[in-house]
């Protein structure tokens, strides 16, 4: 792992606290669509749909930390057949390539993804950004709009500004923020076709999912 790989949050995803993690969510993708359903009112397959309705089934698609791959199951469900994966964690990947043969798992991380220039049609995280350090945050997003040939999806915790959230009695560890701003912001080449905010039924607190789109492939 390079020096700017290297930071607190990996080395938490990749013990012991990101291994409890992948057993808590080892979820099917019914549990999955029916978790959506409780926190938002709507499934995330619903939600798919409606994101990338007008993205062909022949898109190439990248999750950067699939985890063991419940996000890629529920697109492979609808028709999405070139699908690829990464997460830091070889536990999650190993769970990850026992559930689903239909999808390409490699072990990476979002500052460091092993494929070329504008490799996919799609790149996308959910929940990810989160947990990584604001002040990391642009190496990753550069290399996830330097994959992405015309769109950049996400799903992550909404808060308008910076905003840290103890996480299972630890720091340092998630924060919410406005994630498509801080992608516009950064690069002047992508612009905001659809955002949702989707507001918990049982708590105040705010998810958004978001479509961003490079112009410069017009």
């Amino acid at each position: 792992m390079s020096k700017a790989q290297a930071t607190p949050q990996l080395g938490a995803w990749c013990g012991a606290f990101g291994h409890e993690y992948t057993v808590r969510s080892c979820l099917t993708p019914e549990q999955v669509d029916g978790l959506w359903q409780k926190n938002y009112g709507i499934t995330r397959t619903e939600l798919n749909r409606r994101f990338l309705g007008k993205i062909s089934a022949d898109a190439r698609i990248l999750e950067v930390g699939c985890n063991i791959g419940n996000q890629l199951s529920l697109l492979d469900r609808i028709g999405y057949s070139k699908l690829y994966g990464v997460d830091v964690q070889d536990y999650a990947l190993e769970m990850a390539r026992s559930r689903t043969k239909s999808v390409n798992f490699t072990q990476a991380s979002s500052f460091s993804l092993p494929y070329e220039d504008r490799y996919f049609d799609v790149v996308f995280t959910s929940g990810v950004l989160i947990h990584i350090s604001p002040n990391d945050l642009p190496a990753a997003l550069d290399e996830i709009h330097r994959c992405a040939k015309n769109y950049i999806w996400g799903s992550e915790y909404y808060a308008s500004n910076v905003t840290e959230i103890n996480y299972r009695g630890h720091g340092e560890l998630l924060w919410k923020m406005d994630y498509a701003r801080e992608y516009l912001a950064r690069f002047d080449d992508l612009e905001l076709v659809m955002e949702q905010r989707l507001p918990y039924l049982e708590n105040e607190n705010v998810d958004s999912m978001f479509l961003l789109r490079n112009v410069a492939q017009d």
